[in-house]
């Protein structure tokens, strides 16, 4: 996969990815997007755990932005390199798993464009957290 893409590349993708994800979930935290299209559409009734929900998933990419930026050079952290790789499989674990529950998803949304999209994440990550 090194060959493919280079790492610096594949963050700054992953920063594009979060950077739209950041703005998603403030859509959705304004009203501006429809609440049934994430989380399996079973927040639609109660705008309290919606709320909840999308801010810790704000907080989430945020710090997932901000390790990816740290591993890639762009900002400096204070932590050692192989904690960052640490940090990034589990950002990789945490992916995998989010993919599986948007393909256990109700919502056609979550199927089609977040099931690809956490993919070519996970896959991004992949290769960061496979470079030294």
């Amino acid at each position: 996969m090194k060959k493919l893409i280079s790492a610096k590349t594949a963050g700054n993708i992953l920063l594009g990815i979060f950077a739209a994800l950041i703005l998603f979930h403030i859509l959705i935290l304004f009203n501006l997007l429809p609440s049934g299209i994430v989380w399996g559409g079973q927040a639609v009734n109660s705008a309290g755990s919606l709320r909840i929900m999308e801010v810790v998933s704000l907080v989430f990419t945020i710090l997932f932005a901000v390790i990816v930026a740290a591993k890639i050079g762009y900002i400096k952290l204070g932590i050692s390199t192989k904690i960052l790789n640490i940090l990034l499989w589990i950002i990789f674990a945490y992916l995998i798993l989010n993919t599986l529950g948007n393909l256990a998803s109700s919502s056609s949304t979550e199927k089609l464009i977040f099931t690809p999209l956490t993919i070519i994440a996970a896959l991004l990550v992949f290769r960061l957290a496979k470079e030294k």
